[in-house]
């Protein structure tokens, strides 16, 4: 299994967490930029369909294997939202801040015990682009929506999701604590005892 393997995003975070959970596997991940991959429309319904629509274009583009994951935070009191649209929550041209920002204002009149919320991950390993059985992997991360933004560690909404067990937000907890908690943690450690197998 050595050599290059795509991750069909260009997102330096995730980069970076996946670099360090798939260590252990004998591949070095490469964003999908340093292949002029573009970025594919994500017309999937679904976290998994996303997903492998990603990583079935990457590695169409590139003739080799591909990790893509699609991954978003589920707010119960939003009905689930933002959900596959977290990326993009503040409109296709928004930054991390302004889905973050749009976030609060949703939330303003919600009292605390009624901001639960998750973080799901689905990440897909394809062999190639036409692969019939890809490695399809799931992690899920419990917490709350705090009313303001705490730490900063991490993207996305890490600074307003609270992890109960640790009494902080996503962005204050140091990475390798992140890792070992988070969706995407969990759900490429499920990946590489698949890929181990």
């Amino acid at each position: 299994m050595a050599g290059n393997t795509i991750l069909a995003s260009n997102n330096s975070g995730k980069l970076r967490e996946m670099q360090q959970i798939l260590s252990p596997l004998d591949f070095a991940i490469v964003p999908q930029g340093k292949y002029d991959v573009t970025e594919v429309d994500e017309t999937g319904l679904t976290f998994v369909e996303n997903a492998i629509l990603k990583a079935r274009h990457a590695a169409d583009a590139t003739g080799l294997p591909a990790i893509a994951d699609d991954s978003g935070l589920e707010v119960d009191a939003l009905h689930g939202a933002p959900g596959i649209y977290s990326a993009r929550y503040a409109g296709s041209d928004g930054t991390d801040q302004q889905n973050l920002e749009k976030l609060l204002q949703q939330l303003i009149d919600i009292p605390e015990d009624m901001r639960t919320a998750r973080f799901q991950c689905l990440i897909v390993y394809m062999r190639h682009a036409l692969d019939p059985t890809p490695v399809i992997c799931q992690g899920t991360w419990e917490g709350r929506i705090l009313t303001s933004p705490r730490g900063s560690h991490g993207f996305g909404y890490d600074p307003v999701f609270y992890v109960p067990g640790h009494d902080c937000s996503s962005a204050e907890l140091a990475p390798e604590t992140k890792n070992a908690l988070s969706h995407r943690g969990q759900a490429l450690k499920k990946l590489v005892l698949a890929l181990k197998s």
